[in-house]
C-alpha cells in the first residue's frame, strides 16, 4: 500500500508534503504532485501536511477517487522527482478557497 495524491492537488501543488517525506517519493508535473507507489513506505507523514486534503492512504481512499491510484502510478514514472519545497502554483490560493480550506 501507499499514499495517493488526488484531484485537490490539481492547480495547487503545495509542496509541504514533500518536505516531510523520508524517501523522496513525490513527483510532479506543471499542475500537481504524484506519489510513486513503488517508493512510498506508507509512513503517512505527508497526509496531514497537505493544506487541501489531497493525499489519502490507498486503503482508505474514497471510491470516487480510486482512479487516482493508477494515475499516481503512471504519472510518477513520467514526471520529475520533487524532493524540496517549491513555490505553490499561482492558482493555489484561489483553488484552496474554492475547496473550502
Amino acid at each position: 500500500m501507499s499514499f495517493v495524491v488526488t484531484e485537490n492537488c490539481h492547480l495547487c501543488r503545495f509542496t509541504d508534503c514533500v518536505t516531510v517525506c523520508p524517501v523522496d517519493c513525490f513527483y510532479g508535473d506543471d499542475n500537481q504532485l504524484y506519489i510513486n507507489p513503488d517508493e512510498c513506505i506508507d509512513c503517512g507523514a505527508c497526509e496531514p501536511e497537505c493544506p487541501v486534503n489531497a493525499i489519502y492512504d490507498e486503503s482508505r481512499i474514497p471510491e470516487k477517487l480510486t482512479s487516482w491510484i493508477k494515475i499516481n502510478s503512471e504519472k510518477a514514472l513520467a514526471c520529475k522527482n520533487i524532493s524540496q519545497k517549491q513555490d505553490q502554483l499561482p492558482t493555489a490560493e484561489s483553488k484552496k478557497k474554492e475547496l473550502g480550506f
